[in-house]
């Protein structure tokens, strides 16, 4: 596995809270990219794992004097910063205008995103929010490198027909043209929905049917919670059971799925790229949460991220 990039058409449907569940439940070491051209949310809306605040001069934008002198995989450990209970962050631009800092740099992030599943010293996958996207979003550069991409939708009728829209235009810059229901591309893309628990299954199996007949290539991947409460828990901003929100319980599911759908052929295509690795002088600066060998705790810090165990019980 490697980098798994989030994205959206227009509007806000939730891309930074579908990006921190997807990665809160990841059942392998994960680091989570804000690479919205935009700017990022977390460095507001989230808290360090010292109490205090995110750092915003360390993350994308520290990055970029780095990568313009090239760019080891491991470096990009030395940008992170671990959010309250242990997920490690890479925090985003602060604004739009500070995107010009990364301009011919997004290949090279794409690259650094997806080689860092096969680092030596530290591997982790990659999930990335990209925000909205559009023909000439530079966070798009990324996509190629991808070993997924997802595009997040709600459920009204306009912004069905923008995930569809989008997810042929994607098809056509990634894969070069449009794409039928037999026929497999790389990266895939695939479609989240944010919608309410009830009544999902004839929704998702609605709007394949859609981005079937326009030849998108694209599939609905699984249904996320429309949870306000689960995404305040999840961003620190309330308290409660998070391993029991709908949001958590949703999320799991996805990542359960996506790991059963395209798990295989991501570790073949890891073992495939295996090569023996000449020595790296340079050390990666390790986080706090590197100390654990497995997936670290979710913040807010008074509440733990859904148990390790919970990730295999998808399906509950």
């Amino acid at each position: 596995m490697a980098l798994i990039a989030l994205a959206a058409d227009k509007g806000s449907p939730g891309v930074t809270t579908a990006a921190v569940a997807l990665a809160a439940v990841w059942p392998r070491r994960v680091l989570l990219a804000e690479t919205d051209p935009a700017g990022g949310d977390l460095v507001y809306r989230s808290a360090a794992a010292h109490g205090g605040p995110l750092n915003p001069n360390t993350g994308l934008l520290s990055m970029a004097a780095t990568a313009r002198r090239g760019l080891v995989p491991d470096q990009l450990w030395d940008h992170a910063q671990p959010l309250s209970g242990g997920l490690d962050v890479l925090v985003g631009l602060g604004i739009a205008e500070q995107a010009t800092g990364l301009a011919g740099l997004w290949p090279t992030l794409g690259h650094a995103f997806a080689s860092l599943a096969d680092s030596p010293n530290a591997p982790a996958d990659v999930i990335a929010d990209c925000g909205r996207i559009s023909g000439d979003t530079p966070a798009v550069e990324l996509f190629p490198h991808a070993a997924l991409v997802l595009l997040v939708s709600r459920t009204e009728p306009e912004a069905l027909a923008r995930v569809r829209d989008r997810a042929a235009a994607l098809s056509a810059r990634l894969h070069g043209g449009p794409r039928g229901a037999a026929t497999l591309a790389t990266p895939p893309v695939g479609v989240v929905l944010i919608t309410d628990a009830g009544g999902s299954g004839k929704l998702v199996n609605q709007v394949n049917d859609m981005l079937v007949h326009a030849q998108t290539g694209a599939r609905v991947v699984g249904t996320l919670a429309d949870d306000p409460g689960g995404a305040d828990q999840l961003a620190g901003r309330k308290r409660g059971r998070l391993d029991k929100s709908l949001l958590i319980r949703s999320a799991r599911k996805i990542v359960a799925d996506l790991h059963q759908q395209y798990g295989a052929a991501w570790t073949a295509s890891a073992q495939a790229h295996q090569a023996p690795q000449p020595h790296q002088p340079h050390q990666p600066h390790q986080p706090q949460s590197s100390q654990q060998p497995q997936q670290p705790q979710p913040y807010p810090p008074q509440q733990p991220y859904p148990p390790q165990q919970g990730r295999a019980e998808a399906g509950r």
